[in-house]
């Protein structure tokens, strides 16, 4: 049989079912040009990273296996989305395949094969790898852009010409076999399955089945998949209501979290919580009467945060989770009904508390579950307070709780929010710091004391204090660059008028202002902000709870930091873990762990190397990962362990003053430990 000529279907219980064949590349981006190759409404959106797109295109210049496609073919019409492939397709002239798996894939490769400007994949010459486009390899004529090899305007003479003098380590005739062999990629040969003659739910339950594998769907995915085949059109209308909010600022509020919203609104009264498999199970009644409840949650909630608590984005909450008790409570509540206000500021108390003491840090399902059973308690606010411990006294912010945090800390957004509720303006143009976070979708700040000033310093100020939340002031970038620059604040302050100052929480002290009075401006400014904090928390403090004034306990002594040290062609990141007086420290090799994070941003786990042993890195349904590290397991999002590694590399210690590790097993059971409480020292 000849390739690519299709084989005979399949055929179960007698009925035509699944026909096999196979198509080049080349045919296939030119049929997804067509518009005769389509996504249908229970596909997900595109999710690949730039080094997944090229791991892609080596495999296929080395003639590695690339996987096969699952497509459907079927009469009737169904509901699609667009391919994020930079351009509008054309509308078909045939009934078109929709696409079941392998939508990365054939995204991936039209880009490239289309000069999208995400996916610039570059290929060595000398080396034969692969990567995504910098600045480094657009210099290096070594490097050649896959595009200007196997694009329509190709000139091969022309590349073949420019590499003679290129300097290359490889004999000529080696040359044209790899620029060949680049070439055929386009004439690669995928094998396909076509379904026929299948309804709409059974391809999304094949859908769920096929795409459970390799990079796991979250539960989330599998239930819009069932869906989006029972109600046509759903998925639209929750794309439709994110887009809605984010042209607010709240962003966050995606898909994902409002298929979590519907699933919580299907909880009853005395029961836990609803399952995603309780929302798939659901009538069309049900599903539809909680989506009005989200709506109505969301139209209220929202409003609240951006008025009152003056959040102007998603950006600055720490946890969305904390957000769904209130969606829910909202929810319920008829369209007319009215809130007394103390409800309402009792809730919000509620969700400041919650967030400052990091509730859902954590795995939230059972946080969820106790904190939605307390909404139809006879006064909800106390009851979710009483969950959070607060039943008497209201929450108080010490100038300790700010010690050592940085902007990982869930006290970022009490330090701008304090600024806000101050009346805060951008030093450069004098507008509210809210504008500085509508430009860019979230929080615009800058050091106080510069990290150039202070690192140049005799007192050798650690990256750690320099980088301290008290130290971090929300003006704009064009302050950062005008204003402040690497000049001390005692050089530039004078140009800050005094009100612009106080409504910041910037000490007075002349003395504070200098380097050598660093520290004592920490000390100053956690001070202030506390006293800033507790005030906006006491503006929405219950009635029934009185001013705290007693003091706070000390926890048990836990700390964990990640330094970052390089040389000799050589990186390492350190973590040190302390528990009262013993340590834990270990090396982690960067490039391992950035492979593990990438490989967590497609849903899959990995066992990351640490010395002779390995460190689990998981991640749960929420988006949340977890990683074992001597005595924790440490939590946090995808965007907080990237950006630790990122602080944690911002400027490099030698290595010849990396601590020796000490990374033997942990005599006791690890504890949960949130990335956001850590400690991260750029090195």
């Amino acid at each position: 049989m000849l390739a690519g000529q299709p084989l005979p279907h399949r055929r179960l219980g007698g009925t035509v079912a699944v026909e096999r064949t196979n198509r080049d590349v080349r045919t296939l981006i030119t049929q997804i040009a067509a518009g005769e190759i389509m996504l249908p409404e229970i596909q997900r959106g595109y999710v690949w990273k730039a080094s997944q797109v090229a791991r892609l295109i080596e495999s296929l210049y080395r003639g590695y296996p690339a996987g096969s496609l699952l497509f459907w073919k079927t009469g009737q019409l169904a509901e699609t989305r667009q391919a994020a492939i930079g351009t509008a397709q054309a509308l078909p002239r045939v009934m078109p395949l929709y696409l079941l798996d392998g939508q990365q894939r054939l995204t991936s490769l039209f880009r490239v094969l289309s000069d999208h400007p995400d996916a610039q994949v570059v290929f060595n010459i000398e080396t034969e790898a692969f990567q995504n486009q910098s600045a480094a390899t657009r210099r290096n004529r070594k490097w050649l852009k896959v595009y200007d090899v196997v694009g329509p305007d190709a000139d091969m003479f022309a590349i073949h010409g420019e590499l003679k003098g290129a300097g290359l380590a490889i004999p000529e005739p080696e040359i044209g076999r790899r620029l060949s062999a680049l070439q055929k990629i386009t004439q690669r040969d995928f094998h396909m399955e076509v379904l026929h003659e299948f309804g709409y739910e059974e391809v999304a339950d094949i859908f769920v089945r096929v795409n459970s594998g390799g990079r796991a769907l979250k539960t989330t995915d599998l239930a819009l998949a069932t869906l989006s085949a029972r109600i046509p059109g759903f998925l639209g209308q929750l794309e439709a209501e994110s887009a809605h909010w984010a042209e607010r600022g709240y962003g966050a509020l995606d898909v994902n979290f409002l298929i979590k919203a519907l699933t919580l609104s299907l909880s009853t009264t005395g029961t836990r919580l609803a399952s995603v498999a309780k929302l798939t199970a659901a009538s069309r009644e049900s599903v539809e009467g909680g989506w009005e409840k989200v709506q109505r949650g969301l139209a209220h909630v929202v409003p609240l945060l951006a008025e009152k608590l003056l959040i102007p984005t998603t950006a600055l909450v720490p946890s969305l989770a904390a957000l769904h008790p209130l969606i829910l409570y909202y929810g319920r509540q008829h369209q007319e009904a009215k809130v007394a206000k103390e409800v309402e500021e009792g809730l919000l108390y509620w969700f400041l508390a919650a967030t400052a003491r990091n509730r859902y840090g954590g795995s939230t399902d059972t946080t969820l579950t106790q904190d939605i059973r307390m909404l139809d308690a006879e006064d909800p606010v106390a009851a979710l307070l009483a969950n959070l411990g607060i039943r008497d006294r209201g929450l108080s912010v010490t100038a300790s709780d700010l010690a050592g945090r940085n902007h990982q800390s869930p006290y970022l957004m009490f330090c701008y929010l304090a600024a806000a509720h101050a009346g805060a303006t951008d030093w450069w143009d004098g507008g509210p710091i809210s504008e500085g976070v509508e430009k860019s979708g979230k929080p615009q700040y800058s050091l106080v004391h510069p990290a150039a000033k202070l690192r140049t310093h005799g007192s050798k100020y650690s990256s750690a204090e320099i980088n301290e939340l008290a130290n971090i002031v929300f003006v704009s970038e064009q302050t950062a660059k005008n204003i402040i620059g690497s000049r001390s604040p005692a050089a530039y302050m004078q140009s800050v008028n005094a009100s612009d100052r106080a409504a910041h929480a910037i000490p007075n002290d002349p003395a504070i202002l200098e380097p050598e009075g660093y520290r004592d401006f920490l000390a100053a400014r956690r001070f202030l902000l506390a006293e800033r904090i507790t005030a906006l928390l006491d503006q929405f403090r219950p009635s029934f709870l009185v001013e705290d004034d007693t003091p706070t306990e000390t926890a048990a002594s836990r700390s964990l930091m990640f330094t970052g040290y390089t040389g000799a062609g050589r990186s390492v990141l350190t973590a040190e873990a302390k528990v009262d007086s013993q340590i834990w420290v270990g090396w982690i090799d960067p490039a391992d762990f950035e492979a593990a994070l990438d490989a967590a941003a497609t849903g899959l786990a990995s066992d990351v190397p640490l010395g002779d042993e390995t460190a689990p890195l998981r991640i749960d349904d929420e988006g949340g990962m977890t990683f074992g590290l001597g005595p924790f397991v440490i939590r946090g999002s995808l965007d907080q362990w990237r950006t630790a590694v990122k602080d944690a590399f911002e400027d490099a210690q030698p290595l010849a003053d990396c601590p020796e590790p000490n990374d033997g097993p942990w005599p006791a059971e690890p504890d949960e430990f949130l990335l956001s409480e850590a400690g991260v020292q750029p090195a």
